[in-house]
């Protein structure tokens, strides 16, 4: 394993979180595959680090779900099943119908802004054609909607959730035939919220992640 990812060092990150951040991105990219092992010694040497730092992140990433201790193999990049994929969107589906139900009660004229204003980053992103940017700017698009929703809890359930949620958006951002469908379907969210209507909100949120769902295991059949 050579030369597949380089580490971006940061004066003002820590050396283990640096290894994280770098490895994390290398899963969430596919640079570092579902099911591949995660060879300590091999990986400190790629990254130019000791092994100590290898052994945090991997601990850390096995925390995000990312990687699964497998007994007498060691460590390897979890896999995309269709089981967990399920599990993670249906959780995610009952969150995001009331983060958005409340975000239409409560919504103000400066958070629509902020609203608006994420919508058009993201179809700019999609027009960069850089993954981890459009992904980026989806996840920033669907927080403000929970942040506006003003419940503690709900948001924190939300940020537990976040790493899985992300990593299927990555996948599901490779197909350049749906980030087009993407853009209608936040320009769809953002005008019933503004319109202050629930139940269409909430109906248009369901069958936006309802396609990711069914475009991801589509994804997943193909490997």
């Amino acid at each position: 394993m050579k030369n597949r990812f380089s580490m971006e060092m940061d004066e003002y990150l820590p050396l283990r979180d640096a290894v994280y951040k770098t490895l994390r991105q290398a899963i969430l990219r596919g640079e570092l595959k579902p099911g591949e092992r995660l060879m300590e010694i091999a990986l400190a040497e790629e990254l130019g680090v000791s092994r100590t730092p290898i052994r945090d992140a991997i601990r850390k990433l096995e925390q995000d779900g990312l990687v699964r201790m497998i007994h007498r193999k060691g460590a390897q990049v979890a896999n995309i099943t269709e089981k967990d994929l399920t599990d993670v969107l249906e959780v995610r589906i009952g969150l995001e119908l009331l983060a958005i139900d409340k975000a239409c009660q409560m919504i103000g004229r400066e958070q629509l802004l902020q609203l608006e204003q994420a919508a058009k980053d993201f179809e700019k992103a999609i027009e960069g054609g850089d993954l981890t940017e459009m992904a980026e700017a989806d996840k920033a698009f669907h927080e403000i909607i929970y942040q506006v929703s003003g419940n503690k809890c709900l948001i924190q359930m939300q940020a537990t959730l976040r790493e899985q949620v992300y990593r299927y958006r990555m996948e599901y951002l490779k197909e350049e035939n749906v980030r087009r469908a993407l853009v209608e379907e936040h320009g769809q969210i953002l005008r019933a919220i503004r319109e202050r209507d629930a139940e269409k909100a909430k109906g248009i949120i369901y069958r936006h992640i309802e396609n990711q769902r069914v475009g991801i295991i589509r994804s997943i059949r193909a490997y």
